[in-house]
């Protein structure tokens, strides 16, 4: 199979998110406070029984799995997954947790029931494709549900972004311009709902349906 990525820019990825892992959590305590109701809205989303969580991190969603569901979370950084499998461990969870590239999923077709990203494809090196892969290992008629940050409509405060995403992107992984909605029309998902949830837009819930 040719996987026709662009392998520089996911392993820089990868680099660094290895880099910032000891201190993700911290970095984002305070957004946190803001993020804790989105995540439990994503989660009540969700149909089982079996989900894959894309982009796992450090394992900020586990507060949050709903009982019964068997969750798979995967992540492109090991030094991340660590940490998921610590926090998993201190909660007694049963989760299995993988590194892996959600722009090559090592699953077959129509594996989950649901999949579920939050604030992952600010950071896929080619989103697209990842959310072909989502779609790919979710069964016909599941729900993949998503919590992105995404370029601001206002044409000044997205110019703006546009502006600053080279910056951010290098220091911190994540791309602040991002438009998902679109790129999830593209991967021909169909949108079943799109929330703004905060920052005039800025933070959107996404549930399409494969």
């Amino acid at each position: 199979m040719v996987l026709n990525i662009n392998v520089k820019e996911t392993m820089a990825t990868r680099a660094r998110y290895n880099r910032i892992a000891p201190l993700y959590d911290f970095m984002e305590t305070l957004a946190e406070r803001r993020y804790r109701n989105w995540r439990q809205r994503v989660w009540s989303l969700v149909e089982g029984p079996k989900v894959l969580e894309v982009g796992v991190g450090t394992g900020k969603n586990m507060p949050y799995y709903p009982p019964g569901v068997q969750v798979t979370g995967v992540d492109l950084s090991e030094k991340m997954l660590l940490r998921a499998r610590r926090r998993a461990e201190r909660m007694g969870l049963s989760v299995a947790l993988l590194q892996m590239d959600a722009q090559v999923l090592d699953f077959p077709d129509d594996t989950f029931d649901s999949a579920v990203a939050t604030f992952v494809f600010c950071s896929v090196p080619d989103p697209v494709r990842g959310l072909r892969e989502m779609a790919r290992v979710v069964r016909p008629g599941g729900r993949i549900v998503l919590l992105e940050h995404v370029r601001a409509e206002h044409p000044l405060l997205g110019r703006l972004m546009d502006l600053l995403d080279p910056l951010v992107a290098r220091l911190m992984g994540p791309h602040i311009n991002r438009e998902t909605v679109e790129n999830v029309r593209r991967a021909g998902l169909t949108l079943e709902r799109v929330e703004d949830v905060g920052m005039g837009g800025i933070f959107k819930l996404i549930v399409a349906k494969i």
